[in-house]
């Protein structure tokens, strides 16, 4: 049985048991073991403060962006071995693994782009300078530079190559190193991702460390101009942010967590339109792409009252087609979930929103697809319905992370479905299907501060819609509230958690002659 190691110090070292098994989902086989005991992490950030820092920051955007897009190629050049690592530790068809794989590569190879037009130069111009008194020679001006610290990335199960290479891919191209950390359930795929760069030698020592396993005291050695990236659960979020070393430090912190994500259908969409057919795919699609394991995945489906019964029979007949079972099948649409917890916890989920909510499609395993035994990880796409929306509490407050929704019905004004949206306590997504105008507008406007992106959906772009649970690196990814209150990617938003904005005061001709050889934002 394979034991994985973590790359730390710029080697590979093993830690001391009690391991924490790794498995396959479908067949519940424990494939590896990990273990962080014994390993340590404070040689670690100062190796990548000390060693990693300097050579990054040394380099230029340009050239930070041509390594980006040197171990994007390294990836992508394994491919078909790593598709078929996420199928074996992640449960994921193969269409959800080139989904994690292939956001993964791209979003390097974005941030790579983006490195190349930054230039040769290592700091930022914010914005215009001001004029700060009477005599014009006398600005300000804001920059931005490189902190000189280490960045902590805690990713979550559902995304082990992407959730890895995008945090890494802004970390990296604003000069600051980072130790990432892999969810242990699907580790295998992060683990050899990590082996890919490291026989490569497209990065600088000490630039990318890898711990498996627990994060141990890691948290504990962090100071002022460190960082920490979490994605995963509220609960694990808070005591990221509470940890006393992070509070006394003032460590920057950043938290992708839970999120009730909506889909709202306008009153103006007929069934069987091009908008009706769209909110029908992407809704089914986000129940069901990697099990529905996707913090972007749409939990709550709000309708028009008197197109509800329509919007049920089409989605039920649309989730009626889908194949649940063994991913290595061409067929199945809907694999194993990544754990057994998380097919417990969805289960129990069910049974709570079931509190206030009915059951119209699925629900337990159903019928699995080449599935031999019971010891994979299922839970076959489950519908719910519920006829008040606002009566309801636990819709709006607990999110069942797998291929489940709850289909409830508006009052049709777009007002009502942004209250509603509203009672979530903040989302990374929310998406409106509809071609009126004004509706689109009063939408965009209600659920903007409640969401971290809004999602616009009609006939005209119909074609060309990735859908909600596609996270763009040109967007913001995060949400307010119980999202986390984070905000990554955008674009050069990104690089702003990374790096310092500084006011500089003097001489406009001076300060002029420095900054003019800087990239402006």
């Amino acid at each position: 049985m394979q034991t994985l190691e973590s790359y730390l110090c710029g080697s590979w070292a093993g830690g001391e048991a009690p391991h924490r098994p790794l498995h396959n989902p479908t067949t519940g086989e424990q494939l590896a073991q990990v273990s962080s005991k014994g390993l340590d992490l404070n040689a670690a950030v100062q190796y990548a403060r000390d060693v990693g820092g300097p050579a990054l920051r040394a380099m230029s955007f340009t050239e930070r962006g041509a390594m980006l897009d040197k171990a994007a190629k390294a990836i992508n050049d394994h491919r078909e071995e790593l598709i078929e690592l996420a199928t074996l530790n992640g449960g994921n068809t193969r269409k959800d693994a080139k989904f994690d794989l292939d956001g993964c590569t791209g979003t390097m190879a974005y941030y790579a782009r983006l490195g190349h037009k930054l230039g040769d130069t290592t700091f930022l111009v914010d914005g215009n300078s001001s004029r700060l008194s009477g005599n014009p020679r006398y600005i300000g001006q804001h920059i931005s530079v490189t902190r000189p610290g280490v960045a902590v990335h805690i990713n979550a199960f559902n995304f082990p190559a992407w959730g890895m290479g995008e945090k890494a891919a802004v970390s990296l191209l604003a000069g600051v190193p980072v130790i990432s950390k892999p969810a242990t359930s699907t580790a295998l795929v992060a683990y050899r991702v990590m082996q890919i760069l490291e026989e490569s030698g497209v990065l600088p020592e000490g630039a990318l460390q890898m711990l498996v396993g627990s994060t141990g005291d890691l948290l504990d050695h962090l100071g002022p101009h460190d960082a920490v990236a979490f994605t995963g659960s509220a609960d694990t979020g808070a005591k990221i942010r509470g940890n006393a070393n992070i509070v006394k430090n003032s460590v920057r912190v950043n938290i992708e967590a839970d999120s009730l994500n909506s889909a709202v259908l306008g009153p103006d969409v007929e069934p069987g339109s091009d908008t009706w057919n769209l909110f029908l795919t992407e809704v089914v699609r986000d129940m069901t792409q990697k099990a529905g394991q996707k913090c972007t995945a749409i939990r709550r489906i709000f309708v028009p009252k008197d197109l509800l019964d329509d919007a049920q029979t089409d989605l039920v007949n649309d989730l009626e087609a889908i194949k649940t079972g063994n991913p290595t099948l061409r067929a199945v649409t809907v694999s194993a979930l990544a754990t057994q917890a998380q097919q417990e916890d969805i289960r129990a989920g069910i049974d709570r929103l079931l509190s206030e909510a009915s059951t119209v499609h699925g629900g337990g395993n159903g019928d699995l697809t080449e599935v031999e035994g019971d010891g994979g990880f299922f839970v076959t796409p489950t519908l719910l319905k519920l006829e008040d929306a606002h009566s309801a509490d636990a819709v709006h407050a607990f999110e069942v992370f797998g291929p489940v929704a709850t289909l409830m019905p508006y009052d049709g004004s777009a007002a009502d479905a942004c209250a509603l949206v509203a009672r979530g306590q903040g989302s990374l997504v929310s998406s409106v299907y509809s071609d009126d105008k004004k509706f689109i507008r009063d939408a965009i406007f209600g659920l903007a501060a409640y969401n971290g992106r809004v999602h616009i959906g009609g006939k005209k772009i119909a074609d060309h819609s990735p859908g909600p649970g596609t996270v763009m690196p040109q967007m913001i990814h995060g949400g307010p509230g119980r999202a986390g209150a984070g905000e990554e990617l955008g674009g050069l938003r990104g690089l702003a958690f990374y790096m310092q904005r500084t006011g500089v005061q003097g001489n406009a001709p001076l300060l002029d002659k420095i900054f003019g050889e800087g990239a402006i934002l």
